[in-house]
């Protein structure tokens, strides 16, 4: 069985290319369906996992993985509308123990652009319920994804890994900082309602801001979230009209398209009389237009931006990624001899079907000697020489037929086979 990871992330593809493979996790289970249906012939086990910052392939089949990362580079290239070659240039192919190792990675938050986020974790859990769903998680992959679970539970528990970690939302408060003087002196307006809005929300209230409002395209959801924090709540429809109240708008929705665009933030310029506007999207694909940040009282920051923010450094950290590593090669090592041992499953299940068929001639040869009342004792005999023989038969047949060098190797093969509780060697001096 072989193993691949195919996938992109913050570090080999531009925010407009990820923003092409950026999967709902609505649409995952269908997407699997359609990847396995493209490649019926294998019916590879397959999850995958998408987010913000990364879209990921996990192939596992009895195919090679040199076989399935073309048609698998074409499919993902098809979805996001580009040339093979130019998807190929912005992405990886981990296989085997550097597929798990990296799975792992990931899992534990070492891969992030915020070392140590917890949020891939219920991503990559969310991923394995979609492709359970979708009747594409097999056994290898499950047992990928629930050790790498492990992993991250062992690191989070054993290292500081997570405590070092200035997470996106502080890194927006950071950047609004430099723009306003005061943050209780600004209002701020929330796009979305989801687990990323809650966590920037939730940052922002710590300062008291003059006004806090959620936008939200379900008005009641919008609504619930903004009385945790005293704050109104928008429809979008009125985003439009409403954006020039704000100093600071934060937008990380589920939409494919952008929902504030060039126009209405210029309008909003207008009517603010030139008052900045400081500006985080971090969504993708985007939820403001990329143009916006050509406006000359525009303050737009991507999840890109913030990445050049969010940096950690000390003793401290360096001691917790080391651990934290070495946690995950443990790991990697347990994984690779687990997929070892499936390997040799095929012929286990082989040999006991053969001994099955052996078992199944012997004793109906037996039954018959006993209807024909022969002595117990001596169908016993017949049964118990007739097992031994089939039994033996193969492996004495190649001890004879084979010479020199690989006659030595197979009697040392068969030695520690059949003779492990025996006395003697198969030289006959006493051990």
């Amino acid at each position: 069985m072989s193993v691949f990871a195919l996938g992109l992330n913050h570090t080999t593809a531009p925010l407009d290319l990820r923003g092409r493979l950026a999967f709902a996790p609505e649409v995952l289970s269908p997407t699997l369906r359609g990847f396995r249906d493209r490649l019926a012939r294998v019916a590879p086990e397959a999850a995958l996992v998408s987010t913000c910052n990364r879209t990921e392939l996990y192939v596992a089949s009895h195919t090679s993985a040199q076989e399935l990362v073309a048609p698998a580079m074409s499919w993902l290239a098809e979805h996001a509308g580009v040339s093979g070659t130019h998807l190929q240039a912005h992405t990886y192919v981990m296989e085997d123990k550097a597929a798990a190792r990296h799975a792992f990675r990931v899992a534990a938050g070492l891969d992030s652009m915020v070392l140590g986020e917890p949020q891939i974790l219920g991503q990559m859990k969310q991923a394995v319920r979609e492709a359970d769903a979708a009747g594409t998680l097999g056994t290898t992959l499950h047992q990928l994804f629930q050790r790498s679970f492990s992993v991250a539970k062992e690191v989070r528990t054993e290292t500081e890994i997570g405590e070092h970690s200035v997470s996106m939302a502080a890194a927006a408060i950071r950047l609004a900082s430099q723009l306003f003087e005061d943050l209780r002196q600004i209002k701020v307006l929330f796009v979305g309602a989801g687990e990323m809005i809650e966590l920037v929300a939730t940052h922002f209230a710590a300062r008291e801001p003059k006004l806090m409002a959620i936008a939200n395209r379900t008005l009641e959801r919008g609504e619930a979230l903004a009385a945790r924090y005293g704050g109104q709540a928008l429809r979008l429809a009125d985003l439009p009209s409403r954006l020039h109240e704000f100093d600071a708008v934060i937008s990380c929705t589920a939409s494919t398209l952008p929902i504030i665009g060039l126009g209405a933030v210029e309008s909003a310029l207008k009517s603010r009389r030139r008052r900045p506007i400081f500006m985080v999207d971090l969504a993708v694909p985007r939820d403001i237009e990329p143009e916006v940040a050509a406006l000359s009282d525009v303050y737009l920051y991507t999840v890109d931006d913030l990445s050049t923010v969010v940096q950690t450094s000390g003793e401290k950290r360096h001691a917790a990624v080391e651990r934290a590593e070495a946690i995950v090669d443990a790991g990697v090592q347990s994984f690779a001899h687990w997929l070892d041992q499936r390997a040799s499953v095929p012929l286990i299940q082989a040999i006991n079907r053969q001994a099955d068929d052996w078992r199944s001639v012997e004793m109906a040869r037996a039954r018959k000697l006993l209807a024909r009342g022969e002595d117990v004792d001596s169908v016993l005999e017949a049964l118990s020489r007739g097992l031994t023989q089939k039994m033996l038969h193969g492996t004495l047949a190649e001890l004879h037929a084979a010479d020199g060098e690989q006659r030595d190797a197979l009697a040392a093969t068969v030695s520690r086979l059949f003779l492990r509780g025996a006395t003697r060697n198969p030289s006959g001096e006493g051990r």
